[in-house]
């Protein structure tokens, strides 16, 4: 009897053992069993006959097993089916993808452009990288910016349709180079692959740019938009736009992040002036008269005979030093009342004192603006100290000295608040008319 018991229980521990090993086949492998029975229905479907239909649909609804992963799948199915539809949908909306803009970066001051006022990162870093590259998104417009010597007309990525194209006309060799870029445009214009161009143009200092209004659109050419450095009477807020000059980044000036320092700091040096004096200019004279009453002494002054277009580190650093530590910097006029100094003055937070007078050539008043020069800066209220003649100078050194260090850290906010509103309101107006010019035109 002991033993019959004793045979019974095993058998019962068996059957329980079979019946977990069919349970756990069925739940494991029963779902993968289907698979190339599924794969051949999908092959051969609409071609099995009516008797082999009638036996899957038997099997699938006489047989149907448990998925313990069921829920758990439909789920992340119904999940990934919205994500496409959602993806679908943006891309798709309105019957157009977000619009895009490439600028190509053929002169130095498109680095201001980007760097200083999309406020764009560039990829690498290193600024003598043969290819250098960057992105931003402004609205629902997507700007990319690319630069460097192996950018060559032909010998690069050209797959966009909306382009802006920073050129150098400075002088005559940089207009045969532009030219050469400007020719390029037109025929992957001709070729379809380009649709809208617009120019930003570092233009010669006494405004002689003739050279390129054929290539504008309003005489048969196809840059759609002009923005040009200097004051030029071509200027009228529809086509053409006058373009501040910026800061030397030919020469490696950074972006400056403001810092509490520079703002609260007693600044040890009344002004500054670095640069180059030339033969019977104004520049001589302000020598002169920061030497007759001893300014120069409680300026930092570092002059020249002969102008470099090279910084080394060690010169970068010192000028950069000596705008730090200066309440102001003394900006007389050169080739242009516009300069570098101006920009760079205000990026540490030295009001710029500059010499307000025309200077020669074409450079004036255009009908939107009648208080050239610098009427860019001037109808945008800059808080700069104007004159006429540096013999105005000692009497703003002597009031100078009377301001208390309160009064100039408000004045140094002011400045940098302004700078900072300044390239936020240029990035704005340059971006709506890219909009306005090329894209309204994409959607008619």
């Amino acid at each position: 009897m002991r033993l019959t018991r004793k045979r019974f229980c095993s058998f019962l521990i068996a059957l329980y053992c079979l019946f977990s090993l069919y349970a756990a086949y069925l739940v494991f492998f029963g779902r993968r069993s289907r698979v190339p029975t599924a794969t051949s229905r999908g092959l051969r479907k609409g071609a099995a006959p009516a008797r082999e239909r009638r036996g899957r649909e038997q099997s699938t609804l006489g047989s149907e097993e448990w998925n313990p992963w069921e829920e758990d799948e439909k789920n992340e199915q119904q999940h990934r089916v919205k994500t496409n539809l959602q993806i679908l949908n943006k891309s798709t909306k309105g019957g157009k993808t977000d619009p895009h803009v490439q600028i190509w970066g053929k002169a130095a001051i498109g680095l201001y452009l980007w760097e200083h006022i999309f406020e764009g990162l560039l990829d690498p870093t290193d600024v003598t990288a043969q290819w250098r590259e960057g992105k931003s998104i402004v609205g629902n417009t997507h700007y990319s910016f690319i630069t460097g010597p192996s950018i060559v007309p032909g010998y690069f990525p050209t797959d966009v349709s909306n382009v802006v194209l920073v050129l150098n006309g400075r002088e005559k060799a940089k207009i045969s180079h532009a030219t050469q870029w400007l020719f390029f445009a037109k025929t992957l214009k001709k070729t379809q692959k380009l649709q809208h161009l617009a120019v930003v143009l570092l233009g010669n200092e006494h405004c002689d740019n003739d050279w390129i209004l054929q290539f504008l659109k309003r005489n048969g050419g196809l840059v759609e938009l002009l923005f040009i450095t200097y004051d030029s009477p071509w200027i009228n807020n529809v086509d053409i736009f006058q373009w501040p000059l910026g800061v030397a980044t030919y020469r490696n000036f950074p972006v400056v992040e403001a810092s509490w320092s520079m703002l609260h700091d007693e600044r040890p040096y009344l002004c500054n002036f670095l640069g180059t004096i030339y033969e019977n200019s104004s520049r001589q004279a302000l020598m002169n008269i920061l030497k007759q009453d001893g300014n120069d002494k409680l300026c930092w002054i570092s002059a020249r005979e002969q102008w470099q277009p090279r910084e080394t580190n060690e010169s970068l650093k010192n000028y950069q030093d000596a705008l730090l530590h200066s309440d102001l910097t003394l900006c007389p006029v050169g080739v242009n009342t516009e300069c570098y100094r101006i920009y760079e003055a205000c990026s540490y937070g030295s009001i710029p004192v500059v010499e307000d007078v025309m200077t020669a050539g074409r450079c004036g008043n255009s009908s939107v603006h009648h208080n050239a020069p610098l009427q860019l800066l001037k109808s945008r209220g800059a808080p700069f100290i104007f004159i006429k003649n540096w013999k105005e100078l000692p009497a703003i050194l002597e009031k100078e000295k009377t301001i208390v260090l309160k009064e100039k850290v408000q004045r140094r906010k002011e400045l940098l608040q302004w700078y900072q509103q300044f390239k936020t309101e240029l990035k704005t107006e340059f971006t709506d008319a890219l909009e306005s010019s090329f894209l309204m035109n994409n959607k008619r």
